[in-house]
């Protein structure tokens, strides 16, 4: 059974940084297989960043000031986020779509909060 298990949200002041964990267990992943969302309220779920065509991408509103990364050794993928701002304010996931016994599904986390507020 694979299970993705966010962690490392929190309350943070304008400026400062976060970084989310995504832990992935029941098989290897690589950072390929993983994306991260976010949803704040009363929006539409808006993807953040993933890897396409072997290259790590970002949304427009966060590039520059969020990155990807991953423990080979933990399976965890992480999310670096700098400068944060008010508007980054939202339930973080991650996301796998993985092939399971010759078809794909798509894996959510939990979701992990991130405030950031003065």
């Amino acid at each position: 059974q694979v299970q993705l298990v966010e962690s490392g949200g929190g309350l943070v002041q304008p400026g400062g940084s976060l970084r989310l964990s995504c832990a992935v267990s029941g098989r290897s992943i690589s950072i390929d297989d993983i994306d991260w969302y976010r949803q704040a309220p009363g929006k539409q779920r808006e993807l953040l960043a993933y890897v396409g065509g072997g290259s790590l991408r970002y949304a427009d509103s966060v590039k520059g000031r969020f990155s990807l990364s991953r423990d080979n050794a933990k399976d965890t993928v992480y999310l670096e986020m700098n400068s944060l701002k008010p508007e980054d304010t939202a339930v973080y996931y991650c996301h796998a779509y993985l092939n399971n016994g010759g078809n794909y599904f798509h894996y959510w986390g939990q979701g992990t909060q991130v405030t950031v507020s003065s």
